[in-house]
């Protein structure tokens, strides 16, 4: 192996003109809605969709720098549904439905911030989930 030249890795291959160029920004245009408020006793997360569920823009309350604490606030809630609406409304979003999931604090705050963002909401409807029989209870203790 000592007798064999060493391969030179750049010489060998030309280089690509726009190889790496980035890709253009899709700008959409959408009209109606749905947004997901999911609040947790932890954080808050709204994700702004169209009707089939592709994602236009979304916030969290840790994205928007509240730590510890201060992510299950309503106050952190309002601000991160403010966040995620300004961005669908430069989209052109006009109408929502809103679906709201989980026990956190900042469900109403949430929703009182999407309708400041000046959008019209056709539906409010809470979609947390409901234990059918709730956990296997534990094994009975034998004296």
């Amino acid at each position: 192996m000592a007798n064999q030249p060493e391969k030179e890795k750049d010489a060998a291959e030309p280089k690509k003109e726009g190889a790496a160029a980035p890709k253009k920004k899709i700008k959409r245009h959408v009209a109606q809605g749905i947004v997901h408020v999911q609040n947790t006793f932890n954080n808050t997360i709204v994700t702004v969709t169209d009707l089939t569920g592709n994602v236009i823009s979304w916030a969290s309350a840790g994205h928007l720098k509240f730590r510890g604490a201060k992510k299950s606030t309503p106050f952190a809630s309002q601000v991160t549904a403010a966040a995620a609406m300004e961005n669908a409304v430069k989209a052109g979003l006009r109408e929502v439905k809103v679906f709201v999931k989980g026990p956190g604090f900042g469900r109403e705050s949430a929703i009182r911030a999407i309708a400041r963002s000046g959008v019209r909401i056709a539906l409010i409807k809470d979609v947390t989930g409901v234990p059918h029989n709730g956990c296997r209870p534990r094994k009975i203790r034998r004296i």
